[in-house]
């Protein structure tokens, strides 16, 4: 009996040893999940950038555990706060910007609370772009005295207005000879010497009809006078 009860107790440690040693497993590997999911400075990060022509500072969280955390940027140089805000994070990142009106190769520093898991500066620090966001406009070029303002040279002259007549045409300038009438009486001087220059081309036609009326007179009064005489021998 007594051998029994010594096998029974030893075996008895030796089950409590056992579990003992499976929670002590567990209790790590609960430790070791916790602060894998919690939240830790690696998950946060910085960048200067330019947003149009103003300077911003951005910090992305990623933590998935969601734990809301205090980020604040100070200029290294003095160390003088510019910006805090709180960020509260996710697996696909959420970011929040800092407006900073940054001079050139300027640092930043970012410190990054978040409960009782994170108590730290972001590495590493912040530095601005070399240049600056906004850049200097341009004046437009001033049009030369020359380009706005037409040289005398390049101007036509307008055309000076003909003062000389046109020639007559032969057609004009010589006008048809009258053909001679046998019957029409002769011209005076100053009508001859109107018809050799061409002053009048309608005598011709005037002579003839004057000396048509001429023998048509001349034939009434000649029937008249043979009337007259026949009524009176009867």
């Amino acid at each position: 009996m007594a051998a029994l009860s010594i096998i029974s107790r030893t075996a008895s440690r030796r089950s409590v040893r056992a579990l003992g040693v499976v929670a002590a497993s567990a209790a790590l590997a609960l430790s070791a999940s916790g602060n894998a999911l919690a939240c830790n400075i690696g998950e946060f990060s910085a960048e200067a950038k330019c947003d149009g022509d103003n300077g911003v500072i951005t910090v992305t969280d990623v933590d998935p555990a969601g734990i809301p955390a205090t980020v604040t940027v100070y200029l290294k140089d003095g160390d003088k706060q510019v910006g805090q805000q709180t960020v509260k994070g996710s697996k696909e990142g959420t970011t929040v910007s800092f407006p900073v009106d940054w001079q050139p190769n300027t640092v930043y520093r970012i410190h990054v609370k978040a409960d009782r898991y994170v108590d730290e500066d972001i590495q590493p620090d912040v530095t601005t772009p070399s240049t600056p966001c906004k850049t200097e406009d341009t004046p437009s070029p001033t049009p030369s005295e020359s380009s706005s303002t037409p040289s005398d040279e390049t101007e036509s002259p307008a055309p000076e207005p003909s003062t000389s007549a046109p020639a007559p045409s032969q057609s004009e300038s010589t006008a048809p000879a009258a053909v001679p009438n046998d019957n029409a009486p002769s011209p005076a001087a100053g009508d001859s010497n109107l018809a050799e220059t061409g002053a009048n081309s309608n005598t011709g036609m005037i002579a003839g009809i004057a000396a048509a009326l001429v023998v048509v007179g001349g034939g009434a009064v000649f029937f008249g006078l043979r009337r007259r005489g026949a009524n009176s021998d009867s």
